[in-house]
């Protein structure tokens, strides 16, 4: 039977369960400005790349998607409305659509000419046709002379 080392560096699962205030509902797990940042996918394929942007609760009015040079810029500048009616208070709000913006540079096989968005159901799809010298070509037989 094989023995584990314990080490001491790390709180163990019992004593951080002790550190954490169950009924604690502040926003100290999220960043000082309370901003979220929408998290990305970047998928490849022989054709193209394609961005998605997890951004659900926006509209597809703000963002602003920019090309400058090979680096692409997405960007939402949304207000934050606070509304709660008389009475009414918060137990917990976690709720924060606020500005971002995010950068990506484009590799040199990307044909910046025909980038195309589309935003639909909280998702917003960035689809990066590649140039066509960079698709790959398909086998073919070369005759011998």
């Amino acid at each position: 039977m094989a023995l584990m080392r314990f080490s001491s560096q790390y709180p163990s699962l019992f004593d951080r369960f002790f550190e954490n205030d169950l009924f604690d509902w502040s926003s100290r797990n999220y960043s000082d400005t309370n901003t979220t940042l929408p998290s990305v996918n970047i998928k490849e394929s022989s054709d193209d790349f394609e961005v998605e942007v997890a951004a659900p609760g926006f509209s597809k009015d703000d963002f602003r998607i920019e090309l400058n040079n090979d680096l692409l810029t997405i960007s939402s500048g949304k207000e934050t409305v606070n509304e709660t009616k008389e009475g009414q208070q918060f137990s917990l709000r976690e709720f924060s659509y606020q500005s971002f913006s995010r950068s990506f540079s484009l590799p040199n096989t990307a044909d910046s000419e025909k980038i195309g968005a589309k935003y639909e159901n909280g998702i917003l799809r960035i689809v990066i046709p590649k140039k066509e010298e960079a698709r790959p070509k398909p086998a073919r037989q070369i005759a011998i002379a």
